[in-house]
């Protein structure tokens, strides 16, 4: 009780200044879509919230929720339960709860035109045809100014359906590509904590860039 009780008091003290990111995880809850390539999103979460030692264990807002102070800066981590198509629904009311502008946001998601394991770090930008982001943009009234981590899965193979390719799991080898690309990923994010979205991006993704050739020449 008073360990938790100094941690809020600590967290309520460091998200004066400054102010907090929200990172939010996309994906679908339940066992059923659990490792699926679609839930990626979800597995950033946690594999940052588990190197950082932040506790997954509320439900606010419609998602999984938990925060953090990483290298002196307040961080608020959400993995929405509403299912993919309605990820804005969880993702809006937490950014207006906490007051954030949408520049304190970065979303994570699975994209089908990166190779699997290569990651992507952008400012801001489109959906990308991506449902969960569509969501995410029309909650925040349509404004895109808001950051977020692309994780590469791969193309479906010939002419597989690409909604039966998202909710397949990995095969042993691209999940070692995700769970290296992962690492990766929490790396980039304590860059940018300290350096913001568009410094830390700049180095992460020329590193990656040369990892999906490498990749692409492997392939």
């Amino acid at each position: 009780m008073l360990s938790k009780l100094y941690f809020n008091r600590r967290f309520c003290t460091a998200i004066q200044s400054p102010r907090p990111w929200l990172f939010v995880g996309l994906g679908n809850p339940g066992d059923k879509f659990k490792g699926t390539r679609h839930n990626v999103g979800f597995n950033m979460i946690d594999t940052f919230a588990e190197s950082q030692g932040i506790d997954m264990d509320t439900v606010f807002c419609k998602a999984i929720f938990g925060k953090g102070i990483v290298d002196g800066v307040p961080v608020l981590l959400a993995k929405p339960q509403t299912y993919m198509n309605l990820s804005g629904e969880s993702s809006g009311p937490l950014a207006a709860y906490y007051k954030l502008p949408l520049n304190r946001v970065l979303v994570f998601h699975d994209d089908m035109d990166l190779p699997c394991g290569v990651l992507r770090l952008q400012p801001k930008g489109g959906h990308g045809s991506h449902n969960g982001m569509k969501s995410v943009i029309h909650h925040f009234r349509g404004n895109r100014e808001f950051a977020r981590l692309r994780i590469g899965i791969g193309k479906p193979p010939g002419q597989m359906d690409p909604k039966a390719f998202l909710l397949q799991k990995f095969n042993a080898t691209a999940q070692e590509r995700i769970d290296v690309g992962l690492k990766e990923g929490v790396v980039a994010l304590k860059e940018l904590l300290s350096k913001g979205v568009e410094e830390s991006a700049r180095s992460f993704n020329t590193d990656q860039k040369y990892k999906h050739i490498k990749i692409s020449v492997v392939n």
